[in-house]
């Protein structure tokens, strides 16, 4: 993510700083480092030479998890009825699908996607590893490097969440739709994901598919391979009531309870979903200072539930935000969906606020996938940052000191005006510096696997 040149200079008409909203701040970026060298606030005109962003600017958002190849799935999902395993099997069939190069071109296209929507670092829990048939490629790990290349180019961060997926359930071998998922043992997976490596934009780090997906004795080699490198550790948990019950059937007890007793759980995890827990699991995932990652628009589409996210974050798990299967790429609607599922669920208002929501969808996202030094507007900080029209249809007439409010309770994806990353400006004006015709990268990619 680093630019060649003179100091980029942008002046914020608006700017979110974490807690209020402030007019006319100057932030200045360094070319080398693509961070923010000086904040300054009270200038009311643009300086000479700088570069006006207007609305309301915030921290670049952080979709914490991603599964890319989920996006051509979109709207062909919505026929009929089901549940999230009849939707896994429509799912099946695009991943046999993709090679290297489908692959790429369909995740470039999603990144963009995600650019235009303000997300400056995208959390890629990764699975689709070999061929179909479980043959790995001359590249092992061709297809994640085909992810890495894909966010390059669209010009976004990635943490790519290398995941280990070794069974079709609690003893089963994987089925003929995972076998391309499957590294058979949790040290053959480590084995192959310790080639991947760190890089300018770039951050390695691992998942567990799920308690059913790696068998028990094997999910200490998967949380000893993050914690030895220091890297984001993630996993799918309690995202189906199937999932506890066979869990239980298998191990005698909770999902939560067989992450806990194998090492897994840690300020360095985030549970992902975290959909249907007991009380004793909340205070497992809590008191261990694991993250929770809610998807609010993914969990409603599929039906899957409404997770005590504020439950978990009183007990002391931070919570962050992913737009998962993709039924939209929109981090404020999925902010707004976490508060507006927890006044359905209590029937009473106001359980976080703006800032908060703002906070869980840049700061706290960040961190959980390894950029700690993102999400904020401060001197020292990567210089990725995003600005939301505050003149829209749907932002029109709000005060300026309430833009925040505006941002998380009224504006969407399409109110993105410009995204910042590293300092250099990927989207001007609502369009993609890089890919300036992402509908039909969209439609091209998904069209290819279809034929």
């Amino acid at each position: 993510m680093q630019v060649t040149g003179t100091t980029q200079t942008y002046w914020l008409e608006q700017a979110w700083l974490e807690t209020n909203v402030e007019p006319g701040v100057v932030v200045e970026t360094a070319p080398d480092d693509g961070r923010i060298t000086a904040v300054r606030k009270g200038v009311e005109t643009p300086p000479p030479g700088a570069t006006a962003l207007r609305g309301l600017t915030v921290p670049g958002l952080a979709n914490t998890h991603s599964h890319a190849f989920h996006r051509a799935l979109r709207s062909t999902v919505q026929v009929g009825s089901g549940t999230f395993w009849t939707w896994r099997e429509v799912m099946y069939q695009v991943a046999a699908r993709l090679t290297p190069e489908t692959y790429y071109a369909l995740a470039r296209a999603v990144y963009a996607e995600m650019a235009l929507a303000g997300v400056t670092a995208v959390g890629e829990f990764h699975y689709v590893h070999h061929a179909p048939g479980g043959t790995p490629y001359d590249d092992p790990n061709a297809m994640g490097e085909a992810l890495i290349a894909a966010a390059r180019d669209a010009g976004i961060r990635i943490t790519l969440l290398d995941t280990a997926y070794l069974s079709s359930g609690f003893g089963a071998a994987p089925d003929r739709h995972q076998l391309r998922f499957s590294d058979r043992t949790a040290d053959s997976w480590a084995e192959r994901a310790a080639a991947l490596k760190d890089g300018d934009g770039v951050r390695i780090g691992a998942a567990i598919h799920s308690v059913r997906a790696v068998p028990a004795g094997q999910l200490g080699t998967v949380a000893e391979w993050a914690r030895g490198r220091g890297a984001p550790l993630h996993v799918h948990l309690s995202e189906q009531t199937a999932e506890n019950d066979a869990c239980q059937a298998a191990h005698g007890c909770t999902p939560t309870r067989l992450l806990a007793d194998h090492g897994v759980l840690g300020p360095g995890t985030t549970g992902v979903h975290n959909t249907h827990l007991t009380a004793d699991d909340i205070r497992l995932i809590g008191g261990s200072g694991t993250g929770t990652c809610m998807c609010p628009t993914t969990e409603r589409d599929l039906a899957d539930g409404i997770g005590p996210a504020a439950a978990l974050q009183e007990a002391g798990s931070p919570l962050s935000l992913g737009s998962d299967s993709h039924a939209v790429i929109d981090l404020l609607e999925e902010a707004r969906a976490l508060e507006l599922d927890e006044r359905l669920r209590t029937r009473t208002r106001g359980h976080w606020t703006a800032a908060a929501l703002l906070r869980a969808a840049s700061a706290d996202g960040h961190a959980a996938l390894g950029w700690a030094d993102a999400g904020t507007l401060e001197e020292g900080a990567l210089a990725d940052f995003a600005t939301v029209a505050l003149d829209s249809v749907r932002t029109a007439g709000v005060l300026p000191r309430m833009g925040a409010e505006a941002a998380v309770f009224a504006a969407s994806a399409a109110d993105v005006r410009h995204t910042i990353v590293g300092g250099r400006q990927i989207v001007r004006d609502g369009a993609h510096a890089l890919l300036p015709d992402v509908p039909s990268a969209l439609a091209d990619a998904i069209g290819a696997l279809r034929s």
